[in-house]
């Protein structure tokens, strides 16, 4: 019996032991950061009645390190999230779907990536972000109690930099690739030929890309810096304008649309930044940048939609039997393992999983039961997007401007520009791979090449004269809502697809929003300010494409004397194709739109049944509402904190309402959508540029506290901008805080 006691007394130490060890070892094992050489940073931050920064200081790196403690102070929340994600130690904040990001870390190489070209960028820009990492250190420093991981400070400017390796290959949808191969599936491989295994490349009026997300993202929403591995990606869906003062019959007008998530890590942060070296611009950028993305100087301005070029290519490799070597050019090469921890946190433990990533000459390679393959894409193992970045936010005209986009540096989406001089501008941006022009190949470039070759293996990218570009068309307009680069100015100045090399991979793709503001803006006879706005929040959805497809099957619907399906049937046939609540059947129509539109824009053959679909459907209205007509404000809302507001638009009508959470009372919760809006103009006799701007919810995003956590609600809901103070003195004239932040 003692011996009994003596073992259960031990067997218990073991367990409080092993307990303790699994709930506080990541942080230990964690490699600390050195934290960035020590400079001495001042900045002035003047907020807004809205909240807004506007970032002033001596230098650029004066403000970079201002607006580091200005996001903190608004989202240090998500700043977290993002920083933890550029470590590789996610998974200790975000479980097994963080660990999914830490694998991609460690797959891609993106700390390696920051090791190697870090120190390569100029002085000035790693300055840059050395001042940001600092300002994240210092206000973890100041507030020890918001800190949720142990030891994730202090950062430095290559941790940052090291986010921006891991996150921009998902803008150009990497994920649709890396998961499927890690899961073993089958790839979806937008536009490509007929390759067995590969859907077929659908026609460009029946298609669009891929703005919706999984049914997994769908039923539970969690705004992570990245979606998980396999999911669509990044700029989920956009809307970008361009109009010359001709058009306009005023100004130049530039309109920014971009859909996002509006919360997490790839959510919009509105902020304005001024140094006494030259750097005026305002505009927004994601967490963990020191520099807007998009926006507008004094001088000129520009926005970005998400495009889909093939940028991937995917090599199988022949392995021998030791699993160790792969063949090259009839030789054998050492496959390149290393195996790594992905901290997962479970409850109150953190479990250390142990994963083995592998690369080749190509690139990262998956090794699943099919076999081992290797992935190559553009822009791999290159920082030089924070230098281009930041070298675009100083330009001061077009020919400036293109300089900066020749470098190719920014691996992917479309630019939309405008100036101070009328000129407007579409560049269809990416690093599309710089392939060899052989026959025996060229029309596998979209399947899977044999990985023996070297002479597959392609470096570089083409050249800025090879891409989709239109500068000032006779159109007068531009626009782009995620379709391809050959509807973009109206009929007499679209590009020609037949002028562009099929081995670019430029997609052959329409969106419901592409194919109203084509049609919108070429009916108009003026781009106005009130035709502008009337275009930008269109409801109305065509009936073409993936609509008309779901129509034609609901009209062949045999309801077969069920008095339910009946009414719901009917119902559906009724509706007027608008997303603007005021008739019967647009709530419905909202619920059934939105899963085809997700098959049809990720080139998957699971559409849901109509049939059982449209019961679905009816179901969910009849449990929460009692009918099946309610109105759809009644069903789509705005929620953050108490506030609860209607909402009009759907997925991929120009006012985006793309994706939702169904919260417990059946109610759909906006996650993604019209996010950011910002409308410039510069007038036409020299005066100052202006803009107006608005956010979802508000500046301070994560803090309820704030009076600045839902203050833009209503002003989203109803369509409505706020001025953006851009010149100093405007900002001083309308600041409600202002206060200096240093080291």
């Amino acid at each position: 019996m003692k011996w009994f006691k003596r073992s259960a007394a031990t067997l218990l130490v073991l367990l409080i032991t092993g307990f303790i060890g699994l709930a506080t070892w990541e942080p230990f094992f964690a490699t600390s950061a050195e934290a960035p050489e020590k400079n001495q940073y001042s900045a002035e931050i003047i907020r807004d009645e809205f909240g807004v920064p506007k970032i002033y200081g001596k230098t650029d790196a004066d403000v970079a390190f201002g607006v580091a403690i200005a996001q903190a102070e608004d989202d240090f929340f998500t700043l977290q999230d993002v920083a933890a994600m550029s470590r590789g130690r996610y998974g200790a904040i975000a479980g097994e779907e963080g660990a999914q990001f830490d694998f991609a870390y460690h797959l891609l190489d993106a700390r390696g990536t920051a090791d190697r070209h870090y120190d390569a960028l100029p002085a000035d820009t790693r300055a840059l972000f050395e001042a940001y990492a600092t300002g994240l250190n210092q206000y973890a420093a100041d507030n020890p109690g918001e800190v949720k991981l142990a030891n994730l400070f202090p950062m430095n400017g290559k941790d940052v930099a090291a986010g921006f390796a891991l996150r921009q290959p998902f803008f150009f949808g990497l994920g649709n690739v890396i998961g499927p191969l890690v899961a073993g599936e089958e790839l979806r491989r937008e536009f490509g030929p007929d390759i067995p295994g590969f859907p077929r490349a659908p026609g460009p009026s029946n298609d669009a890309p891929g703005e919706a997300q999984t049914e997994s993202e769908q039923a539970s929403y969690r705004p992570h810096p990245l979606p998980a591995a396999g999911d669509d990606a990044g700029l989920l869906g956009s809307n970008a304008f361009a109009v010359t003062p001709d058009k306009s019959g005023g100004p130049t007008t530039l309109i920014s649309n971009s859909h996002q998530p509006l919360r997490g890590g790839v959510a919009w942060y509105e902020l304005t930044v001024e140094s006494e070296e030259g750097w005026h611009f305002t505009g927004a950028n994601f967490p963990g940048s020191p520099f807007p993305f998009l926006g507008h100087n004094r001088h000129l301005g520009w926005t970005n939609t998400v495009n889909r070029p093939d940028m991937t290519d995917i090599y199988e490799l022949t392995l021998d039997e030791s699993g160790t070597r792969y063949e090259l050019d009839g030789e054998w090469r050492d496959l390149e393992s290393q195996t790594v921890t992905l901290p997962v946190k479970l409850g109150p433990i953190t479990l250390p999983v142990r994963r083995t990533v592998h690369r080749s000459v190509h690139g990262p390679v998956i090794i699943n039961n099919k076999g081992a393959f290797a992935i190559r894409y553009g822009a791999m193992d290159s920082l030089d997007q924070l230098d281009a970045y930041y070298r675009l936010n100083k330009t001061t005209d077009l020919e400036e401007w293109q300089t900066q986009m020749e470098r190719m540096d920014i691996p992917s989406t479309n630019f939309i520009y405008a100036d101070k001089a009328g000129n407007i501008a579409y560049v269809y941006n990416a690093a599309i791979p710089d392939r060899p022009e052989l026959d025996e190949v060229e029309a596998n470039w979209r399947g899977v090449l044999p990985g023996n070759r070297s002479d597959l293996i392609w470096e570089g990218t083409v050249s800025y004269e090879e891409l989709p570009k239109l500068i000032n068309p006779a159109s007068g307009w531009l626009y782009n809502s995620n379709n391809e680069p050959f509807t973009a100015a109206g009929a007499g100045s679209d590009l020609d697809p037949a002028d562009f090399s099929p081995v670019l991979g430029v997609e052959r793709k329409q969106t419901n929003r592409s194919r109203r503001a084509w049609m919108l803006l070429s009916e108009a006879g003026v781009l106005d300010r009130e035709n502008l706005e009337r275009i930008k929040y269109d409801v109305t959805y065509e009936r073409a494409g993936y609509v008309a497809d779901l129509w034609d099957a609901v009209e062949a619907l045999d309801p077969a004397g069920d008095a339910g399906l009946t009414e719901a049937r009917d119902l559906l046939l009724s509706w007027d194709f608008t997303a603007d609540s005021e008739g019967p059947a647009d709530a419905l129509a909202l619920l059934m739109i939105r899963e085809y539109m997700s098959a049809e824009y990720q080139n998957k053959n699971d559409a849901p049944d109509p049939r059982e679909f449209l019961l679905e459907k009816r179901a969910h209205l009849m449990e929460h509402f009692g009918r099946i007509d309610p109105p759809m404000s009644e069903l789509l809302r705005l929620r953050q904190g108490d506030v609860d507001l209607p909402l009009d638009g759907g997925s991929d009508t120009l006012r985006a309402s793309t994706t939702w959470q169904v919260d417990n009372d059946g109610r759909l919760s906006l996650v993604h959508g019209d996010s950011f809006i910002q409308w410039v103009e510069w007038p036409t006799d020299g005066g100052r540029v202006f803009s107006r701007s608005v956010q979802p919810f508000g500046a301070a995003i994560t803090r309820p506290d704030s009076p600045h956590y839902t203050d833009q609600m209503q002003l989203f809901v109803d369509h409505q901008l706020k001025p953006v103070y851009f010149w100093r003195d405007d900002v001083i004239a309308n600041a409600a805080r202002r206060y200096t932040v240093s080291n």
